[in-house]
């Protein structure tokens, strides 16, 4: 990557233009704005159709790395439908004014729901932030460059197969960034417990407890977007397909099958920027020995 010459860490803009350089430079058969529908194995076994918005594709290898932000996590309650409020997820988030006056119920422990739940205080007529277990805040003096070194230390422990948990996790959920911490000293981003299920007009506890609310916020998180193959019928294990305990992004079901950037189902810390190069390797050449040892 290009030096970043200006002070602190380099920006978005700089490290989107880089990828944009590396692109350009090795001249990458990239296809834009094709969405992928299906992907189904040829009737010989053989390899995969994919058929896509432009045609359908043949390929003896499909490599499935669409990300884990595509598709947002809801949970279902008893009473959802009978809810005559909003419901909505951290993708619709845009600003705080969109909430004036309001009563919001914002659900998730993590970052995003701590952020947006302090972002809403100022604005919003009542803001009630729950979550499943007690929030854990990261220390005040943790910022991003030290998540990244926790971060750069276990993908590479987890790369030479140390049994290690440490990790952005070990420390904590939440990053105590300036408007996180001021709502907190404050004691006003204090968490309740789950709420057990909706009414008409709001939200209600185990014990019986209820709230009012115009809107809840779903903080919580995103599933792997695999939609485009459900064709394939997968083994599953837990929420996402399984893979070989050899080669973790390859398919138990279709050895021509890899996934690659949902997460450390498919490769230490793949998910991220700086953990994915190892994966990506790996799973490159294995992508490239089954095309040399399944020739049709």
């Amino acid at each position: 990557m290009p030096t970043w010459r200006e002070e602190g860490n380099p920006s978005a803009t700089h490290v989107v233009e880089y990828l944009t350089e590396y692109e350009q430079r090795y001249d990458l058969p990239v296809h834009r704005s094709v969405t992928a529908r299906d992907v189904q194995a040829t009737p010989d076994g053989s390899g995969f159709a994919t058929d896509t918005d432009r045609g359908t594709w043949t390929s003896r290898v499909v490599i499935s790395a669409t990300g884990s932000w595509g598709r947002p996590f809801m949970p279902w309650l008893p009473g959802a439908a009978d809810f005559a409020g909003r419901q909505l997820h951290t993708v619709d988030y845009r600003t705080a004014s969109e909430f004036t006056g309001q009563e919001v119920v914002v659900v998730g422990g993590g970052n995003s729901g701590a952020q947006i739940a302090a972002d809403l205080i100022p604005s919003a007529a009542s803001v009630r932030w729950v979550t499943s277990r007690p929030p854990r805040f990261l220390p005040d003096e943790v910022d991003g460059r030290a998540l990244f070194e926790l971060a750069t230390r276990r993908v590479r422990a987890l790369s030479s197969n140390e049994d290690t948990h440490a990790g952005v996790g070990s420390l904590g959920d939440i990053v105590a960034v300036p408007p996180v911490r001021r709502a907190r000293d404050a004691g006003l981003l204090t968490a309740e417990p789950m709420f057990s299920r909706f009414t008409a007009d709001g939200v209600q506890w185990p014990d019986g407890g209820t709230a009012r609310a115009d809107t809840v916020l779903w903080c919580t998180g995103f599933r792997p977007d695999l939609r485009h193959l459900r064709g394939l019928q997968l083994t599953q294990e837990g929420r996402v397909p399984r893979t070989d305990p050899r080669l973790p992004s390859r398919s138990v079901d279709h050895p021509g099958l890899f996934f690659l950037g949902y997460g450390d189902w498919c490769g230490p810390a793949s998910a991220t920027l700086i953990g994915v190069g190892a994966p990506a390797r790996s799973t490159v050449a294995a992508a490239n020995q089954h095309l040399q040892t399944h020739t049709p």
